[in-house]
């Protein structure tokens, strides 16, 4: 069922003006209106207090705001705070948030669960239970303007639960959602999509006039090496995505956790620095964040601070993250995962009618792992 929250802007302007004006409220309600939607929100009308009584009831039965509900927060020694939101229909998803200075970024989910299955993710073994509506996406943000601290994020990012660009569709309402001026107002360089590459989605992204910042989750510099980490290689082939990040024409930033013996060699860099240069990308090094595999080591910080060096001697520009709500396990999935587990859940089977992607794998770039 689509609520006013699905709306981008100027359709919810469109249609609360028209039911106002069919109940005879004067025009200037609405400009009361839209602010409590996204730039003010409530939780319910009547919590808006400016309105007439009798209007708020109205508005409460016509256009009834729908929430997320957060059933388990945890706070990170380091600040980092993550978050699961229990859906209307009863699924979670997670966010995180890292503050960091006058940063705060928040790490969004798209997805209840993922149907690519990425060797070092948690969140790929659940599976795909379904696609987020576009208010829910943008909810998450939106939540954390009604929480009683009000702390908005500055930032966010498509790094949380599923992969954004097989929810296309929702995806791209809610990145007008959040950058709208008459909605969340983050501008579009502090938003950023995080894919493994689904190109027809990348050629949806770039068709955007927006600059919505692009991270492309390589994890690995050879084909051969990608699909043993993760088996979306078969379908979409790292020289195409290649290809279709050179075509973006925004800057990228190629997202690569580390993993002791499989990615961090020495060819592994040359190889990762061939590709990296001529794309102008930021080569984003993620510590592999523990809970995501059972049987993968993650790179030591002396190897990967070597590993950045190295490709800085190449002509590429490198960051080494460390590691985000360790004892959190803040990796997304990892809270949801454990809460299935004491729970006796068990996850539904993957989709298959999202771009025939059931049955293979997802990403694990976030900037907490």
């Amino acid at each position: 069922m689509t609520t006013i929250l699905d709306l981008p802007p100027d359709a919810a302007a469109a249609e609360l003006g028209t039911w106002l004006a069919q109940r005879g409220e004067p025009a200037y309600r609405l400009t009361q209106l839209l602010p409590r939607l996204w730039q003010r929100p409530v939780r319910r009308w009547s919590d808006a207090t400016e309105l007439p009584a009798a209007l708020r009831g109205a508005l409460d039965d016509a256009w009834p705001l729908p929430g997320l509900e957060p059933e388990a927060v945890e706070r990170s020694a380091d600040g980092t705070e993550k978050l699961l939101w229990r859906l209307p229909d009863g699924d979670a998803v997670e966010s995180v948030l890292i503050p960091e200075g006058a940063r705060r970024t928040l790490c969004i989910s798209s997805q209840a669960g993922c149907p690519l299955r990425c060797a070092f993710c948690a969140t790929g073994t659940m599976g795909l239970h379904r696609n987020l509506a576009a208010w829910e996406i943008a909810a998450q943000v939106r939540e954390m303007a009604l929480r009683p601290e009000s702390v908005k994020p500055t930032n966010v990012v498509f790094m949380g639960m599923g992969e954004p660009l097989l929810n296309w569709a929702a995806v791209d309402t809610a990145l007008t959602l959040l950058n709208h001026p008459a909605a969340l107002g983050i501008g579009a360089r502090h938003i950023t999509v995080s894919t493994v590459g689904i190109l027809p989605g990348l050629a949806a992204l770039a068709k955007r006039p927006e600059q919505f910042r692009l991270a492309v989750s390589l994890h690995a510099p050879t084909s051969a090496l990608r699909l043993t980490l993760m088996p979306i290689e078969k379908r979409y082939p790292l020289p195409r995505v290649l290809e279709a990040v050179r075509v973006f024409r925004r800057r990228v930033t190629f997202e690569y956790v580390m993993i002791e013996g499989v990615n961090d060699r020495e060819e592994d860099l040359a190889a990762l620095a061939r590709i990296a240069r001529p794309a102008g990308a930021l080569v984003n090094l993620i510590p592999l964040h523990p809970g995501g595999s059972a049987t993968l080591v993650p790179t030591p910080a002396r190897r990967i601070a070597a590993f950045a060096a190295g490709l800085r001697r190449r002509g590429v520009e490198a960051v080494a993250r460390r590691s985000r709500g360790l004892d959190i396990a803040a990796a997304c999935g990892q809270l949801r995962v454990a809460r299935q587990e004491v729970d006796g859940e068990v996850a539904a089977q993957p989709h298959g009618g999202v771009h025939q992607a059931a049955g293979v794998g997802r990403r694990a770039d976030h900037p907490h792992t």
